[in-house]
């Protein structure tokens, strides 16, 4: 059991700072199991040559994974040691639930709430995803079964989501005269477009795998159960990349894209320059030259 270094308990305050799927499935992942604040969050961490990739899995099946006090604390505490921990480069997210990656709010919960309850809770899971959103690695969301109402828009604050040809998402707030308070309004149609999200939200529809990475709202739909070994492919990927030019490219292409061109091409230039004089950069050239694999450290 490793425990992390402790984590600052003032969530609000702290700043954002290719295996085929037939070998991954005969190859022995290890993993290093994380200090915990909830049972029903765990957070994992991949060790050998998968070390820099991180594992959050969710883990309540009474309730499909719904999101309670108790696993947004836990989403809270393993989100805050990510970001804490120098060494990590890629987050997966992912359900050990079968056919389930969550089912959005815990209703049951949520009617003994008073209505301010209510709105400090939404509030607390609105700055969570958009704290999980803003993480400095890439973070994957690994989508088997439902995704709903306050699951898919944790998915949508991911930078990539991977999902099985069984997966169901939608967002059905409106049939429970609500709307989706925790970004789901403004994360979906800028990956979907406007007018899409409205209707999907408009009228609460679910969509299937295939329909969902046909307009875009997933990266990559694969057979059923085999979404985790396409996340951990992408991820090995990105693991073997210069980790400080994955975040400065997670920062350019996050600030630029709400910018006017100029702007964005400003903070392109910036997060470029903060590469030049790295150690890594200097890997990466002696690498090519040497016709070898880079080294890189973080330097």
């Amino acid at each position: 059991m490793v425990v992390l270094t402790s984590v600052a308990k003032s969530f609000k305050n702290l700043k954002i700072q290719s295996s085929s799927t037939h070998l991954f499935r005969f190859r022995s992942i290890r993993t290093l199991l994380l200090q915990s604040a909830s049972e029903s969050v765990k957070l994992q961490q991949l060790t050998d040559s998968d070390s820099g990739i991180l594992e959050v899995n969710l883990e309540r099946p009474a309730t499909k994974n719904a999101i309670g006090k108790d696993m947004l604390s836990g989403l809270q505490y393993a989100f805050e040691a990510v970001n804490k921990d120098a060494a990590a480069k890629v987050l997966m997210i992912c359900s050990s639930v079968p056919k389930v990656f969550c089912a959005g709010a815990d209703l049951k919960e949520r009617k003994t709430m008073s209505p301010s309850d209510v709105q400090n809770f939404v509030h607390s899971l609105r700055s969570t995803f958009s704290y999980l959103e803003e993480l400095y690695i890439p973070t994957i969301a690994v989508i088997e079964g439902a995704a709903l109402g306050g699951g898919l828009e944790m998915a949508l604050s991911c930078d990539l989501r991977i999902c099985g040809e069984n997966a169901v998402l939608g967002l059905p707030e409106t049939g429970l005269a609500i709307i989706p308070g925790a970004g789901g309004t403004q994360r979906l149609p800028r990956l979907v477009g406007k007018s899409k999200a409205k209707e999907l939200i408009f009228t609460g529809q679910k969509i299937g795998g295939r329909d969902a990475m046909s307009m875009g709202l997933v990266n990559y739909c694969v057979a059923a159960g085999e979404a985790r070994a396409k996340a951990l492919e992408i991820a090995r990927d990105i693991n073997q990349k210069g980790p400080l030019a994955i975040r400065m490219a997670k920062r350019a292409i996050d600030g630029g894209v709400e910018l006017d061109m100029a702007s964005a091409l400003a903070l392109e230039e910036d997060c470029y320059e903060q590469l030049l004089h790295t150690k890594d950069r200097l890997e990466g050239l002696a690498a090519f030259a040497e016709r070898r694999k880079p080294n890189y450290t973080g330097q």
